[in-house]
């Protein structure tokens, strides 16, 4: 008797426990993956990732343009003030060398 009743109490509460599973989110998001709506969204993610990681390439590219340019424009600069005499040739060091 006692058999039957322990064997009554696990299976109900085996079928809550597996219900609750179906019916709830995890339940949920099997059926969507089973359906492919699941796939789709995971694709969507990464989409989305990749276009923000180009778009910081993008900026970083940007930047790095505006360097090269900024480094050119000193380089004239140097190169003018040196033509014209307006640099001094190294002294000594902080060490007196």
């Amino acid at each position: 008797m006692e058999d039957i009743i322990a064997v009554a109490v696990l299976g109900f509460f085996a079928t809550v426990i597996t219900a609750l599973v179906t019916f709830g989110p995890v339940g949920r998001a099997v059926a969507e993956r089973l359906r492919g709506k699941g796939a789709s969204g995971v694709l969507a993610d990464i989409e989305e990732r990749f276009d923000d990681q180009a778009q910081q390439i993008n900026d970083v590219h940007r930047q790095l343009g505006d360097l090269a340019e900024r480094q050119d424009f000193n380089e004239r600069l140097l190169a003018q003030a040196k033509e014209r005499g307006l640099l001094a040739a190294p002294g000594p060091g902080p060490t007196g060398r």
